[in-house]
C-alpha cells in the first residue's frame, strides 16, 4: 500500500481563500494517473492529512483512493489501524510526505518517500528523495520508482489491455 499526505504532497501547500472563507488548493493530474498506476499494478493507496476538505474526499473518491483519513493529528496511530484492517506489515508499506507531521509515519514505514522541497528532517528519514516537489507530480514520481523496482509496468500495461473496450471496467478503473 502507497500511502500519503495531502498539504505539501499532493498539492503545492498553497491555500486559496475564496471571499466567504473557504479554502481552494489545487492537485496535479501527474499524480492522481501515479495512483491509477498503482492500483492497475495491484497496489493500494491511502492519504492520512492534518485537515479536513470535503474536496478532497470528492478527489478521493474519484481516484479510488481506499483508506482517507483527514483532521488527523497522530498519523502514527492511524497508520496502525490501516495495517490492521488490511493485515499488512510496515515493510509493505509505503508513505510520502513533506513536513514534520509526516516524521512519525515516515520512520515506521517499509519504504518512506520525500518530496523534493521537504523539511530536511523528512528528507534526513526518507529512503527516497523525489527530485519534483509537492503538487508538482512527486508522488506520481515514487510511485512509478516502485512500480519499477517492482517490475510490475507489465501487469499494468496487461491491465490496460484487458480494460480497453469494456465499458464497465473502464469506470470502474477511472472513476467519473
Amino acid at each position: 500500500m502507497i500511502i500519503m499526505d495531502v498539504d505539501g504532497t499532493l498539492t503545492d501547500g498553497t491555500v486559496l481563500l475564496l471571499p466567504d472563507g473557504e479554502e481552494v488548493k489545487a492537485y496535479n493530474v501527474l499524480d492522481g494517473m501515479g495512483m491509477l498506476l498503482a492500483h492497475l499494478a495491484g497496489i493500494k493507496t491511502g492519504i492520512i492529512t492534518g485537515k479536513n476538505s470535503k474536496p478532497l474526499a470528492k478527489r478521493a473518491k474519484n481516484l479510488k483512493v481506499l483508506e482517507l483519513y483527514q483532521g488527523i493529528l497522530d498519523k502514527k496511530k492511524v497508520l496502525f489501524e490501516i495495517l490492521k484492517k488490511h493485515n499488512l506489515q510496515l515493510d509493505e508499506v509505503a508513505y510520502i510526505g513533506d513536513d514534520l507531521g509526516d516524521l512519525d509515519v515516515i520512520k515506521e514505514v517499509g519504504f518512506a518517500g520525500a518530496v523534493a522541497n521537504a523539511h530536511a528532517i523528512i528528507k534526513e528519514h526518507s529512503h527516497y528523495h523525489c527530485r519534483l516537489e509537492g503538487g508538482k507530480g512527486a508522488v506520481r514520481e515514487f510511485i512509478e520508482f516502485i512500480l519499477t523496482v517492482q517490475d510490475k509496468w507489465g501487469i499494468i500495461q496487461d491491465n490496460i489491455t484487458n480494460i480497453k473496450g469494456n465499458p464497465e471496467m473502464e469506470q470502474k478503473i477511472i472513476g467519473q
